[in-house]
Order: structure tokens, then sequence, then C-alpha cells
């Protein structure tokens, strides 16, 4: 059984917004613009998400 992945870009940058804000970006593996990580759906890396969602596009990811 694979654990459900999220996918997720960074389309804003995160300069002008607090450190927690980037904090929480750099916790999901997020550095650059356009960038896109596969993250575990997992309530923590929801959690994280929901924070910074005005930076972000998250997109289910296919599991084939």
């Amino acid at each position: 059984m694979a654990d459900k992945t999220i996918r997720v870009t960074l389309v804003r940058s995160p300069i002008g917004y607090n450190k927690k804000q980037r904090d929480n970006l750099r916790g999901l593996g997020l550095r650059r613009l356009h960038q896109t990580v596969e993250v575990i759906d997992q309530p923590c890396n929801r959690g994280m998400i929901n924070k910074i969602i005005h930076l972000l596009k998250v997109e289910e990811a296919s599991n084939a």
C-alpha cells in the first residue's frame, strides 16, 4: 500500500512574508520559484501547506 502524495509548486516569492512562512517552505523542500516537490499526504504536511497556501499551487499526484 503506497502512501498518497501531493504535488506542491512554489508560484509566489516568499520575500516580504514572515520567517515562519519561509520556514514552512523549507520544511516542504521548496527553495526557488516554480520548483515542484511531492510530499506525503499527512496531517503535518497539510498543516504546513495551509499556512502558506497563498504562495503555492497544490495538486494531487497521480499514483500509477
